[in-house]
């Protein structure tokens, strides 16, 4: 899935938050969003979601202004699971959508396996470390094959092993299934092992936006220069 903005501004209290000219998120692809603190990041991402609505401008969805709801999931730093097991949260979505009894104990079987949740199948969530929470819903984002997968700060304080788990389940179904990843993440070394475009924001604008290899390799702009240096932007 694609995703357009075209003259997009959020504004806050006569603050403006954001305030994108135009970018184009490629589809099929993992895109990272990075950037300093207060730079819109959050913001972006709600108003590709729905959660938010923008001030002025527009996000089409592969040329279509509708938001596809029943085609896109959010992933937050803090999820929230169901008071049930990791089964059943794993499971909702494809339960709300009328999938068959071997159809979903199809899909969260190989969700379990992939993110190594096979022994916490029938454990109550919460009875789940941070790590394991983090993976319950990124299972559960993903159990029904969605479009676009929307993610912010998914891999923030957890151990560098499950991270590795969940960078590479989100590599193998982003190319197996052609799922659309927008990820905000403050590691940069996360953005340049899983990224196929990099997206770098400051003060609600787009600095730069490119293919993850030049984005690093050659930025064009100073101000990427410096911050791929871990130098602060202010």
């Amino acid at each position: 899935m694609k995703i357009v903005l075209e003259h997009l501004k959020k504004t806050y209290d006569g603050k403006t938050v954001l305030d994108v000219e135009r970018l184009e998120i490629p589809g099929g692809k993992i895109t990272s969003i990075i950037g300093p603190n207060g730079a819109g990041k959050s913001t972006l991402l709600n108003l590709i979601a729905g959660i938010d609505q923008p001030t002025e401008g527009i996000v089409t969805y592969d040329d279509a202004r509708a938001i596809p709801r029943e085609q896109i999931t959010m992933g937050f730093q803090k999820p929230y699971l169901l008071n049930t097991t990791v089964d059943k949260n794993i499971g909702y979505p494809l339960k709300i959508r009328g999938w068959s009894h071997e159809q979903a104990e199809e899909r969260i079987k190989r969700l379990a396996d992939e993110l190594k949740l096979a022994d916490f199948r029938k454990t109550k969530s919460w009875k789940l470390s941070g790590g394991e929470i983090q993976k319950v819903a990124l299972a559960r984002a993903l159990s029904f094959s969605p479009k676009l997968l929307l993610l912010d700060e998914p891999t923030a304080n957890i151990d560098p092993l499950t991270v590795t788990d969940i960078e590479r389940i989100l590599k193998r179904f982003n190319a197996e299934e052609g799922t659309t990843v927008i990820i905000i993440s403050h590691n940069l070394a996360q953005a340049r092992r899983i990224s196929d475009y990099v997206v770098l924001l400051n003060h609600g604008k787009v600095v730069e936006a490119n293919h993850c290899a030049p984005f690093f390799r050659t930025p064009e702009k100073a101000e990427t220069k410096r911050f791929i240096s871990e130098e602060i932007i202010i």
